[in-house]
């Protein structure tokens, strides 16, 4: 092809053949292949079996997974988005964490004894503040073990812990979010910050209810909790949040924060505490109220127990230290176990102002005179006496108080149980009839104008025609009248005719008066029942109106504060060294009474209350139909009142002024006084008023018989009739209808039954006699 027109051939043709030689040139050893025979193109393909159908649900499920994936990325995006906002937004609200130790909206009231020692507490103590790196590691690991343990892993919430939470619920038949919360730390923080909500006294009527508001569960409150507890991991450490805890958990008995509950509990730091110590305390965060250890100390032991498993579980104590805790359980200290003064420190709060004590903002101090050996003594003494000699299952109550001369009270009482606080005190609420504690004040008023022990006055039958009541005859308890004798023997005997006679003497209005100036601060009676007790009265006013009777005749008003200062203060705000007020009757008056006294307790109805080898000065006392039992004395040091009766009212079986009370004011009085040095009372002697001429009331000493004349100045009324001066005495009459002892029969009420009947009586058989009738 070369020569034939010169041409050559097409370019393409001998590039695809040089190619193709190429190609076979590199294939020389392969048999050829047959040429390919192009493929018939197919029409659409038939779906073998119903293939059509399911491809058609694999592209639909497809498109929804497509759509459903879409909608959750897009969702959690927005949900991201909104948690960053919100925890933003909380975190920008959040102050400083030192600025969330003290959350309390009440201050706390500290009590202190005599000696500074803390004996009871009102509101919200806080013991100060204290952080992760100074309370003690036992206790840190045992909260961290117990709520939390996974508390350094996490970022505020723990999804498996609420998972875990959510199972146990339903597990149990509870709703998902009731019972376990699945809380971490960082949550219960932000329950007890109240999601960052103030106490607002309009929104919430008391703190108890804003707290359980702040604490309850449900969808709304966990939704933004998370957020928050988010926030709370970015603006503060763990340590931080630890700390924030450690201060503000209510640990119960009003104990905000683990350094005021391990003081509360166990008289120390929780810089301080042992591993059986910080297992009760972490262990009472799961209901504070039930597990608290003045509450129910088995109960709370045996919550500790489980805790110092999970801390052993969990690696925090070794073998040896968990069988030690476990062989010795945190007992509580020896204040906390006393609890003693609870009647007390409620009376001294409800001496104060409000504002500085159920209502103050502040923490309060308060040093008082309180005697915890006193008050201890006080306790047991009654309870001795309730376990041995009152029938089981009698529901007589009981008071009892004890104070100094001038007016301190030492110790008080307020009923049978006495761990006990906000409960009613019969020590200064109970208002009673007085009975014969009263006749003290009419012979005072009588020795502070010129009688003399020796004074003699009549014993015998009395009517006396009442304004606008009739006739009124108070009666005796012995069957008998004794006729003339001197008034020392009509008090030692506790004699109504007697002490009647005195008073009208004297005056009703100067008895009154001596006894509203001694601290009688109940109204009193205006006829001339008043001279045997029918006023009523507190035991602590009669306790400290026979106080003024042993410091020589000076008021007393009884009182318990010493000091009060605010927390951290160097100078108290107020406080009182004394009771003594202004002088009632004599010195001299006042030492007679006394001698007078000391011989109710020798030889009258208080001879129950007599103490070996120390000399006591006190008064019997029993109201109409028993209904109140009374004994009041004291010794140079301590002045003690002992009441005894029923809540409703209702009389006492067989017990009078000179039997039980007499004998718990026995028993009280000899643990008081054990140990302490001998001190004579101070009384008179009857030297100093013997040999003396008396124009008013005759020669004292000298008996008065029937047919002497009345004196100027004694018995104004006899059967009815006035007596003047000169007119011979009557004899003798027998009483018809005696009543109890030291009681006051009204002519409307019941009278006992007499004594049986028999020859002329010593004075000494008299007494027996009557005892044996009182036992």
């Amino acid at each position: 092809m070369a020569g034939t027109g010169g041409r050559r051939g097409p370019l393409v043709a001998d590039k695809r053949y040089v190619a193709r030689q190429a190609t076979t040139a590199q294939t020389k050893s392969a048999p050829p292949s047959k040429p390919k025979t192009p493929r018939k193109p197919r029409g659409p393909r038939r779906p073998r079996g119903g293939g059509s159908l399911s491809g058609l649900v694999l592209g639909l499920f497809s498109f929804l997974m497509g759509v459903l994936w879409g909608a959750i990325w897009r969702s959690a995006a927005v949900l991201a988005l909104i948690l960053g906002l919100a925890t933003f937004y909380f975190y920008s609200q959040l102050p400083d964490y030192t600025a969330l130790l003290d959350g309390r909206n009440r201050g706390s009231v500290t009590l202190l004894d005599t000696e500074g020692k803390v004996f009871a507490w009102r509101g919200e103590t806080f013991g100060g503040q204290t952080t992760a790196d100074n309370v003690s590691p036992y206790l840190k690991n045992a909260i961290i073990a117990t709520e939390d343990k996974r508390f350094y892993h996490h970022f505020g919430v723990s999804p498996r812990g609420i998972i875990s939470a959510i199972s146990i619920n339903l597990s149990e038949g509870r709703g998902p979010l009731e019972g376990n919360g699945g809380s971490t730390i960082t949550q219960q923080v932000a329950k007890l910050l109240c999601l960052g909500t103030a106490y607002d006294p309009k929104r919430w009527k008391t703190e108890a209810d804003y707290e359980s508001d702040c604490r309850s569960g449900g969808v709304k409150r966990k939704i933004k909790e998370i957020p928050y507890a988010m926030a709370m991991e970015v603006k503060y450490s763990k340590a931080e949040i630890l700390t924030i805890y450690f201060n503000r958990a209510y640990l119960g008995a009003g104990a905000r924060g683990f350094e005021a509950a391990a003081q509360r509990y166990f008289g120390i730091s929780a810089a301080n505490v042992n591993p059986q110590q910080a297992a009760m305390l972490a262990g009472l965060l799961k209901a504070p109220s039930s597990y608290a250890p003045t509450t129910n100390l088995k109960r709370s032991q045996e919550r500790a127990g489980m805790v110092l498993a999970l801390m052993h579980d969990q690696g925090y104590l070794t073998d040896a230290e968990w069988q030690n805790a476990r062989a010795h359980p945190a007992t509580l200290s020896e204040a906390a176990q006393a609890r003693a003064g609870g009647y007390f420190a409620d009376w001294v709060m409800d001496s104060i102002p409000d504002f500085l004590a159920k209502d103050t903002t502040e923490d309060v101090v308060i040093r008082t005179t309180l005697d915890q050996r006193i008050q201890t003594a006080a306790e047991e003494a009654l309870k001795s006496v309730f376990d041995t000699k009152v029938k089981d299952g009698s529901t007589a109550e009981a008071a009892i108080v004890v104070m100094s001369a001038d007016g301190a009270v030492r110790a008080m009482v307020g009923g049978r149980q006495s761990k006990v606080s906000g409960a009613f005190n019969r020590a200064t609420q109970a208002k009673r009839q007085t009975g014969s504690t009263f006749k003290p004040f009419v012979y005072a008023a009588a020795l502070d104008l010129g009688w003399t022990p020796d004074s003699i006055v009549e014993d015998a039958p009395l009517t006396i025609n009442v304004r606008g009541s009739g006739p009124w005859s108070p009666k005796n308890y012995e069957k008998e009248y004794l006729g003339a004798i001197p008034i020392w023997r009509a008090l030692a005997k506790s004699i109504n005719t007697a002490t009647v006679r005195v008073s009208q003497s004297v005056g009703l209005d100067a008895v009154r008066k001596v006894a509203s100036d001694f601290g009688f601060a109940s109204d009193l009676a205006e006829g001339p029942a008043v001279a045997l007790g029918v006023s009523e009265s507190t035991l602590l006013e009669m306790t400290g109106a026979y106080a003024g009777i042993l410091n020589g005749g000076s008021s007393v008003r009884p009182y318990g504060l010493t000091d009060l200062r605010l927390k951290g203060e160097d100078e108290p705000l107020f406080g009182a060294e004394t009771g003594i007020g202004e002088r009632v009757i004599s010195e001299k008056a006042a030492r007679e009474l006394i001698w007078m006294m000391h011989q109710g307790v020798e030889q009258g109805t208080g001879m129950r209350a007599r103490l070996d080898g120390r000399e006591v000065a006190g008064k019997t006392g029993t109201t109409q139909a028993a209904r109140d039992a009374w004994f009041i004395g004291f010794t140079a040091d301590y002045v003690a009142g002992v009441w005894m009766g029923y809540d409703d009212n209702r009389p006492l079986s067989g017990v009078t002024g000179g039997g039980l009370p007499a004998e718990i004011w026995h028993e009280v009085m000899t643990r008081v006084e054990d140990g302490q040095p001998v001190t004579p009372l101070p009384m008179a002697s009857p030297e100093e008023w013997r040999g003396q001429a008396d124009p008013n009331n005759g020669y004292p000493g000298q008996a008065w018989s029937s047919g002497d004349p009345i004196p100027e100045g004694g018995v104004p009324v006899v059967d009815g009739q006035l007596v003047t001066s000169g007119t011979p005495v009557p004899p003798p009459v027998q009483a018809t209808s005696p009543t109890a002892e030291d009681a006051q029969p009204m002519p409307s009420q019941p009278e006992a039954q007499p004594r049986q009947q028999g020859g002329p009586q010593s004075f000494g058989e008299q007494i027996d006699s009557m005892l044996r009738q009182l036992y």
